[in-house]
């Protein structure tokens, strides 16, 4: 069985370890970084952070049958305010003609610009290449955790959401688009460079040019990589563009990856998500999908089918199988968070599809 939970002190020898076997920033291989990390989700999740823009949630994804963490994600609440600046640049499209010619060109390209308006951010979502491609679907089950925890707490989260997609790299974890580009300005490797904006960005504002850069005037191999993903992180693009994001004309500076933006309220998965009493054991469920709790062991999320009431009295109340219930940790009466999918992986507005309907012949009063 698998379960999702918030990362904790005891983690960090497997995320180390999971860290060294994929490249990503949002999982760093520092073991202070990384400690900075757990330390500031724990925090958060015990609800004591008071200011959005310092909540920073890491969930895990273990297998319980080894107890191996074997994944993990992230949602931050406020990523950008002012004097804290999120950074990126801002694609265009410009077009020359010649009359005298009767012939013209389309160049691309790109400026760096900055945003303090707050958005909130998902990131992290990393799988152990071992269990990727894995028949329980693994990768959505740790993205949709996240969302469902975002529409349970709607109001920890600003209404536009954001989510950087990593760039194409090379083999060896390096940029074409920083070697050819921000390595001109800032003689750092992109490694080091993506590494050290964790923890300012002051050196890139004061060191990168303001001005339009014309993509043309780069090599194929650099100017080919705007907006564009390397083939591991697909299928999280085409993920969240089922959800609702959108590319925004906006794309990391360092590797060139996109970044994608959709309204809160409007990700089904968010929209969906329901807070339901539990009511006890429940042998066959009517529905499937992503089912939480936040009890004695703090937040925890399973795939697990489940069921709700018949009544109409019974609208909040919801039933789990018995194996559910242990590896929640959960107790009858606890809220319990539920979103179900249909066949095809799509949310499931449960306010429709559980109403009880009316008996035939039965008349309502007025």
């Amino acid at each position: 069985m698998f379960i999702i939970r918030q990362a904790v002190n005891g983690d960090m020898p497997q995320l180390l370890k999971l860290s060294r076997l994929v490249h990503s920033f949002n999982l760093p291989q520092d073991k202070d970084s990384l400690a900075g990390k757990i330390e500031r989700s724990q925090r958060a999740f015990a609800g004591s952070v008071k200011e959005a823009k310092g909540r920073e949630y890491v969930f895990v994804l273990e297998d319980l049958d080894s107890s191996s963490v074997i994944g993990t994600s992230a949602v931050y609440s406020k990523i950008s305010w002012a004097g804290h600046p999120h950074l990126f640049f801002k694609v265009r499209k410009r077009e020359h003609y010649s009359r005298d010619l009767g012939t013209g060109q389309v160049h691309v390209t790109i400026q760096l610009d900055t945003d303090e308006t707050g958005p909130s951010e998902i990131g992290g979502l990393i799988l152990a290449p071992g269990y990727r491609g894995h028949p329980q679907k693994l990768g959505s089950l740790l993205s949709y955790a996240r969302f469902q925890f975002i529409g349970l707490h709607k109001k920890w989260f600003q209404q536009r959401i954001i989510a950087e997609m990593m760039g194409a790299l090379t083999p060896d974890s390096h940029s074409s688009l920083w070697d050819y580009l921000g390595r001109r300005f800032i003689n750092l490797s992109y490694t080091e460079a993506d590494t050290f904006n964790q923890r300012s960005k002051e050196f890139i504002l004061k060191l990168f040019p303001s001005i339009e850069i014309y993509t043309s005037l780069l090599p194929p191999e650099a100017r080919q990589l705007v907006g564009k993903v390397g083939d591991e992180t697909l299928p999280a693009l085409r993920m969240l563009e089922k959800l609702g994001f959108r590319a925004q004309d906006h794309v990391d500076p360092f590797d060139g990856g996109p970044y994608l933006q959709a309204r809160r309220d409007e990700i089904p998965i968010v929209r969906h998500s329901l807070a339901l009493k539990l009511a006890g054991v429940s042998t066959r469920g009517s529905h499937t999908g992503v089912v939480s709790c936040e009890g004695e062991f703090g937040f925890r999320a399973v795939r697990s089918e489940f069921a709700i009431g018949g009544s109409a009295s019974a609208m909040s109340q919801v039933r789990l199988p018995a194996r559910t219930i242990s590896a929640l940790g959960a107790e009858t009466g606890l809220k319990i968070g539920v979103t179900a999918f249909d066949a095809h992986g799509n949310a499931v507005d449960l306010n429709k599809v559980s109403t009880p309907k009316r008996k035939q012949g039965s008349r309502s009063r007025r």
